[in-house]
């Protein structure tokens, strides 16, 4: 890896970000100009030269971790224990605590990548699986990104909807906030950075509130009938796959950040940022979710609005102020949709390489517009959607990150200059992509047979069920 690489790269991308390779009108390219000029980031795909990489805040990892993890979606996630699954309160917390310790680890370590090489995640992927093989990584990724978004848009709509006592529609509360995350993840790295240092407090706040006005209710839990093998595992395998797939946009966020970045420092920001909230918000959510049926108010909310129903009613004695609370829990879900909106316009680039040249912020709009119709559409089925999804993404997520931690310490040494980031759009200098998508699809070998969800139950799944009853 050298700078005069990358000085390389650079002089290629001024000249298509000047528009002497896009062939646009002057209108066009003055707009554009207009937008970098306020500090709209422009910049895909394309590696960060070392001396562009300046960025030596490096608590911002920290406070991006938080802001995307301190929202209703764990909550809702975490809720999935008692309610899909019939464990108790206990066990939930259990299997929410021991997965996370562990799956948190690879997107935090990933995070480490950016500032040593510069590169976005799943261009970092290409030298596993080529130019072309890493296109269906990047497919499962985007789908996986797209269909969080999907989720957390419905929850949000559902929650501003509880606030207005049903008067404003599920639709309208999906499209604000998809709208308010597009506005923060069109502007880009830096003003992404600066929203998610400043949107988490308020989160807190309104949750403390509510533990305030509800958590007198939560030393009362239902019963629940003794844990399963097969519900502790399929239930482990929903928390796998909530933060595994974390991973294949961790570097994303920290590629700006200098070279010379602690890894022991932006690893420890990273997991503790990504650890502590999903774990407390997850077992939040379980809690209430066990004592669901011991309070009427609770259970009518959940019944109209699902978990911005159950907020907005746990809110309710707060009169006035828990509605404004509502709002920001509401609200609260925008640093999540921003940050992904923001790696899934880096993907589409990825997805098309020819469109490497068009700014990236047109795919965050591009984003948008996949999200709101698909959210309203899903807004009905919020629970079955949370439940099968992250039971689903979470093995492909599993297979990748293995390959890419395989690739880095077994043949590459564990070292970052291994990487010869000159030959990062090269396909004849990459691999051919041909083992890591064989040593992905053979897995499947495995994990298919041994699925045990609600929508599919393998034969290896099946045969250890008649031993579990």
């Amino acid at each position: 890896m050298s700078v005069k690489s990358h000085s390389d790269i650079e002089k290629v991308a001024t000249l298509e970000e000047s528009g002497s390779i896009l062939g646009v009108p002057s209108s066009a390219l003055k707009w554009h100009q207009r937008l970098r000029n306020v500090g709209v980031e422009s910049r895909g795909i394309r590696p960060i030269a070392m001396e562009d990489r300046t960025d030596g805040q490096y608590n911002r990892i920290l406070f991006l971790w938080i802001a995307m993890s301190f929202n209703l979606l764990p909550f809702s996630a975490g809720t999935l224990g008692p309610i899909a699954f019939g464990l108790s309160v206990r066990d939930s917390c259990l299997v929410i605590l021991f997965f996370n310790v562990l799956c948190c680890i690879p997107p935090a370590y990933f995070c480490t990548w950016g500032p040593k090489m510069g590169m976005r995640q799943m261009i970092q992927a290409r030298f596993s699986f080529g130019k072309f093989g890493v296109l269906l990584p990047v497919v499962l990724n985007l789908i996986g990104m797209i269909g969080f978004c999907i989720l957390s848009c419905i929850l949000g709509g559902q929650t501003l909807a509880a606030v207005a006592d049903y008067h404003l529609s599920w639709s309208v509360g999906v499209v604000i906030i998809s709208l308010v995350s597009l506005l923060v993840s069109f502007m880009g790295y830096t003003v992404l950075h600066w929203y998610e240092r400043l949107s988490w407090a308020p989160v807190i706040i309104a949750v403390l509130v509510a533990l305030g006005t509800g958590g007198k209710h939560l030393s009362n839990p239902t019963p629940a009938a003794p844990a399963t093998a097969q519900a502790v595992l399929s239930f482990a395998s929903v928390m796998a796959g909530f933060v595994l797939t974390w991973s294949p946009l961790s570097s994303d966020f920290t590629c700006y950040m200098r070279p010379e970045a602690p890894s022991h420092r932006i690893f420890i920001y990273s997991y503790v940022g990504l650890l502590f909230p999903v774990v407390t918000l997850q077992c939040l959510g379980a809690a209430v979710a066990a004592c669901l049926g011991n309070v009427a108010s609770w259970q009518d909310g959940y019944d109209q609005g699902s978990v911005g129903g159950l907020l907005a009613a746990m809110l309710a004695p707060a009169h006035g102020f828990g509605k404004f609370l509502v709002v920001l829990l509401s609200l609260g879900l925008v640093g999540n949709v921003a940050a992904t909106f923001y790696s899934v316009s880096l993907n589409f680039q990825m997805l098309m390489p020819f469109l490497i040249v068009v700014p990236r912020y047109i795919f965050s709009i591009i984003a948008t517009a996949i999200v709101i119709p698909l959210s309203i559409v899903g807004a009905h089925h919020f629970y079955a959607t949370l439940n099968n999804f992250l039971a689903l993404i979470g093995y492909w997520a599993s297979a990748f990150t293995i390959i890419i931690l395989e690739e880095h310490f077994i043949f590459r040494g564990g070292k970052a200059s291994s990487y010869d980031i000159s030959t990062w759009n090269t396909a004849r200098e990459l691999p051919t992509g041909i083992a890591s998508l064989g040593a992905g699809l053979l897995s499947l070998g495995l994990v298919v047979p041994s699925i045990d969800q609600v929508w599919f139950v393998g034969p290896i799944a099946k045969h250890h069920r008649r031993h579990w009853v």
